[in-house]
């Protein structure tokens, strides 16, 4: 039995969904009889590129479309693994030769950016004198290596990925015809994960249609699938808003002893803030975009939340099991006498300075301001450093010794927006480890410190 997306490939410009900025275009085209010798259609995977090609090409010779057919006058081509300029040029001597059937030879150049820059020059004299019987119609994935010679000479579609209400009643459709009960936030979480590509969508689909005898729910599809179901992504995104590290706790927990990814779980979430970008969550997305890239990423995970959390929660840049305590650096060996170490500077206020009994949060907030005013080209250095409240020392911890340089240097940035009774601490000592983060460290699987790449 052929896959769903076979099976329900459109085979006629009035069967393509989600396409009407193109389709209407064409259909008027072909019935006006203006058609271009070359088209370039550009595009993400799986929105209909090659099949609408294959459309084109039989509607404007007259040709009946079945999926299976073979006309010697509509060509594919596979730019991936024809990309020399002899593949070209054998496309060129077998074009002037005239169509058997048909009023056109219709060449369909797939992933048409493949092609070699050689290739790509034996194509374009094609273009610039094309013989009359000849139409070209190229597909691609990423427009930006079609040379703008090509570009230019073709007229040019851009297709999208489909909404996700216009997926959604496609796959209805579907199931209905094809008896799948599924049930509609099941149905969702399948146009979700199809990203708007009616191929990859309509994949999915056919995988999950297997699930189960009865009806397909949302929770035997999160199971199936391994996805953290979207009540505990919203838990923990309120829990991070809220600096609630017991419930972080706990969340991950349950998520990661599930067998979740931590990569899996850093995708919801990001899906989660983009449809609902709010403020509160942009530094977390940050972050969370750097797990899946990690060598540690479930503890790369545990820091996208721990990092910009609330006063009461130490920020960590290496994380350990056991707790650590602040102490002095040693003093160095040397033979020469080392230089006194720099007083701690504490200078009256020349900004608005936060109230005592604030939150490390709340002054590295009004660090950061005062650095983008003052000192703009600094910020990534102030950036990279973590820091914590103790009594009333600010600390700001990197064991990068360029970066720890350039806060000393800029230690009145910093004097600026402290009570006058605060001082301030540049060490390369590891941040203290709290409690309640200790606790959760035994999440990411071991005690053994492991050192976070920034």
């Amino acid at each position: 039995m052929k896959a769903l997306y076979r099976r329900y490939r459109p085979r006629s410009l009035d069967e393509v969904v989600g396409q009407p900025q193109i389709t209407d275009i064409l259909k008027n085209s072909i019935k006006n009889g203006k058609i271009s010798h070359a088209y370039l259609f550009i595009g993400p995977r799986g929105t209909g590129k090659t099949s609408v090609a294959r459309i084109l090409a039989h509607e404007i010779n007259g040709f009946k479309y079945e999926l299976e057919d073979d006309y010697l006058d509509i060509i594919e081509i596979d730019a991936a693994s024809n990309t020399g300029v002899d593949n070209i040029r054998d496309l060129k001597e077998r074009a002037i030769i005239a169509p058997t059937k048909g009023k056109y030879k219709v060449y369909i150049i797939d992933e048409v950016h493949m092609l070699s820059k050689s290739a790509f020059n034996a194509l374009l004299k094609t273009l610039e004198e094309p013989p009359e019987h000849v139409i070209f119609i190229m597909a691609t994935t990423d427009a930006n290596k079609v040379p703008v010679t090509i570009r230019s000479r073709s007229q040019v579609f851009t297709f999208k990925l489909a909404d996700p209400s216009t997926m959604l009643d496609h796959l209805k459709d579907i199931c209905k015809k094809e008896k799948i009960d599924i049930d509609d936030e099941a149905l969702k979480i399948v146009v979700k994960r199809g990203g708007g590509s009616f191929r990859d969508s309509l994949s999915l689909l056919d995988q999950v249609s297997t699930l189960s005898e009865g009806k397909i729910t949302a929770k035997l599809l999160n199971q199936s699938l391994g996805l953290p179901q979207d009540e505990l992504i919203e838990k923990l995104l309120g829990a991070y808003a809220n600096a609630d590290s017991a419930t972080i706790n706990q969340t991950l927990r349950d998520l990661l002893d599930s067998g979740i990814k931590a990569e899996t779980i850093a995708t919801e979430l990001i899906d989660h803030i983009l449809e609902k970008p709010e403020a509160t969550y942009l530094t977390l997305l940050d972050k969370l975009t750097d797990v899946s890239r990690n060598a540690h990423p479930n503890a790369k995970l545990l820091l996208a939340f721990y990092r910009e959390q609330a006063a009461h929660q130490p920020i960590m840049t290496s994380i350990s099991v056991q707790k650590t305590t602040i102490q002095a650096a040693p003093p160095k060996a040397s033979s020469e006498p080392e230089p006194e170490p720099k007083p701690i500077i504490k200078e009256q206020p020349k900004v608005a300075v936060v109230a005592e009994g604030s939150g490390a949060e709340e002054i590295w907030q009004k660090v950061l301001e005062n650095v983008r005013a003052k000192a703009p080209n600094e910020i990534r250095n102030f950036e990279k450093a973590s820091y914590c409240l103790n009594d009333k020392t600010f600390e700001l911890h990197s064991t990068n010794g360029f970066i720890r340089n350039r806060l000393d240097k800029k230690r009145s940035i910093i004097a600026e927006v402290l009570p006058e009774s605060y001082t301030i601490l540049i060490s390369d000592q590891p941040i203290a480890v709290d409690p309640d983060i200790a606790n959760i460290m035994d999440i990411v699987g071991g005690g053994e410190e492991i050192e976070i790449d920034e």
